[in-house]
C-alpha cells in the first residue's frame, strides 16, 4: 500500500467517522382511522441511535417501529438521529381520523378486545359510551368467567374486591330497558348486558353497568334447529354461517340484549376464558379492565 493510498483511506475514513447523522422518515400505509396501527420506515443516515416521540405521550428507540394511534388527532411525530454527541432531527404529522362507527376498547394484562357498538340498541349504546368516557370501568374486574360460556364485568363493587367477596349485584343504581333485536344474536364476541332474573325482572331489563362477552362453543345445524323450534325464532342464513364457523351461545338470543361485537381481539376472549376460577367462577388472579370510547 502506498503512503498516498493510506493517507487518503485514513481521510475517507475519517470524514465518514466526522458526518453528522441525517434524520428522516416516512409514514406507511393508507389506512389512518383510529384504532390505527402506523409503521414508519426509518429514512435516517449515519446515525447510531434513534429516539421517536410519537405526539401521543409514547415513545420508542426502535429503529423501523410501528405505533398505535387510539384516538383521532393530529399528531406531531418527532425522530431524533443520534451519533456520539451529534443529533438532527425531524418533525412530521400524521393525521388519524376519527371512526365512524361507536368503537370501544377494552384493555386488558391479555391483550386488547376492540368492539363496535350497535345503532340498533341506541339506550344500551349511549348508556355504555357514556360510562366509558367517565372511566367508570376503570379497574373494575371480570368477576364472573365460565369457559364455553361467557366473561362477564363491570359490577363496581369488585374495584379492589378481597379475595372470596361475593360479586355481581352491584351498578350505578339505574337500570336499561329490554332492547331485543332479531339482528342481534349471541354469536363469539357478541358484547350483551346482564340482568337480574325473570322472577324478580319480568320486563328484563339490563344492568345499567354489568356486562357480558360472549365465548361460546361449537354449534351444529340440528342445535340451530332445535332452538329456533323451542324459542321460535328463525335464523337468517348469514347468522346461522356465523354460529357455524364460530360459534357462541344462542340459547339467550332475545332474552338478554346484544348491543355490540367484538370486531378485533378475540383471541382475548379466549384467554380470559381459560383463567382458573373459584367456586363462584371469580378469576383466582385478578383480571382488571380499562374501557374507553375510542374518537
Amino acid at each position: 500500500m502506498t503512503k498516498n493510498y493510506f493517507f487518503l483511506l485514513l481521510t475517507i475514513i475519517g470524514l465518514a467517522s466526522c458526518a453528522r447523522p441525517i434524520a428522516n422518515f416516512t409514514i406507511q400505509g393508507a389506512d389512518r382511522t383510529a384504532p390505527a396501527e402506523i409503521q414508519f420506515e426509518n429514512d435516517s443516515k449515519n446515525a447510531e441511535t434513534y429516539e421517536w416521540d410519537f405526539g401521543d405521550g409514547k415513545t420508542s428507540t426502535d429503529s423501523t417501529p410501528s405505533h398505535r394511534f387510539g384516538s383521532s388527532g393530529n399528531y406531531l411525530v418527532v425522530l431524533k438521529a443520534k451519533k456520539g454527541k451529534k443529533t438532527r432531527k425531524v418533525e412530521k404529522r400524521v393525521k388519524i381520523d376519527a371512526p365512524e362507527n361507536c368503537l370501544i376498547e377494552i384493555e386488558t394484562e391479555f391483550g386488547i378486545m376492540i368492539a363496535e357498538l350497535s345503532d340498533e340498541t341506541p339506550l344500551h349504546r349511549d348508556n355504555f359510551s357514556k360510562l366509558a368516557e367517565e372511566s367508570y370501568y376503570d379497574g373494575l374486574l371480570f368477576h364472573r368467567v365460565m369457559q364455553n360460556f361467557m366473561i362477564q364485568g363491570g359490577d363496581p363493587k369488585s374495584k379492589n374486591a378481597p379475595p372470596g367477596t361475593s360479586l355481581g349485584n352491584g351498578g350505578p343504581g339505574y337500570e336499561i330497558p329490554a332492547e331485543f333485536r332479531p339482528t342481534l344474536t349471541h354469536v363469539k364476541g357478541a358484547l350483551a348486558a346482564a340482568r337480574t332474573p325473570d322472577q324478580v325482572n319480568p320486563e328484563k331489563k339490563s344492568s345499567g353497568s354489568q356486562f357480558y362477552i360472549i365465548h361460546g362453543k361449537s354449534l351444529s345445524d340440528s342445535e340451530l334447529d332445535r332452538i329456533e323450534g323451542q324459542k321460535d325464532i328463525r335464523y337468517t342464513p348469514e347468522q346461522r354461517k356465523a354460529y357455524l364457523e364460530n360459534g357462541g351461545y344462542p340459547l339467550l338470543d332475545q332474552n338478554y340484549t346484544v348491543f355490540g361485537q367484538v370486531i378485533s381481539g378475540l383471541e382475548v376472549i379466549d384467554k380470559i376464558a381459560e383463567a382458573k376460577r373459584d367456586g363462584r367462577n371469580r378469576p383466582e388472579s385478578d383480571i382488571k379492565m380499562k374501557v374507553r370510547l375510542i374518537r
